[in-house]
């Protein structure tokens, strides 16, 4: 998504996250997502059903390395079979150019199917780590 308006952004944010404890962005400032978004090394993707939103993923780019930031579908589009072809989508954008390794940090906050839907499309778990977060 070329020239992503900062209020667009912080609705796909928030609304895609809103169930899965997304608050890190939440404060950010209109200018701040401005500064993240027009970064070259971030590409935003967005995926819509009959032109209405319906999802989007974040690809940051470091080096060889490309991680899959954030990846999700708004709750309407839920248990329709759209997140498996999606995140399919997602990682060969992630491959493409000089891709050395493609990465992505989930945790059991996300939905159900995340992890499962991770490691069917070729990712391996390299680490584990337990976290107490205070809601």
């Amino acid at each position: 998504m070329r020239d992503c308006a900062p209020v667009f952004w912080r609705f796909l944010y928030s609304e895609v996250g809103r169930d899965y404890h997304w608050v890190d962005r939440l404060p950010w400032s209109s200018e701040e997502i401005h500064a993240y978004l027009t970064d070259p090394a971030v590409t935003v993707w967005l995926l819509t059903v009959w032109s209405s939103p319906a999802g989007y993923f974040e690809l940051r780019r470091e080096g060889d390395d490309v991680e899959l930031v954030y990846f999700g579908l708004l709750r309407h589009y839920h248990g329709r079979g759209l997140g498996g072809h999606f995140l399919t989508q997602a990682i060969q954008r992630a491959w493409e150019g000089t891709t050395r390794r493609v990465w992505v940090h989930t945790n059991t906050l996300d939905h159900p199917a995340a992890l499962p839907n991770y490691l069917k499309r070729g990712f391996k778990i390299f680490k584990t780590e337990n976290f107490l977060i205070e809601v």
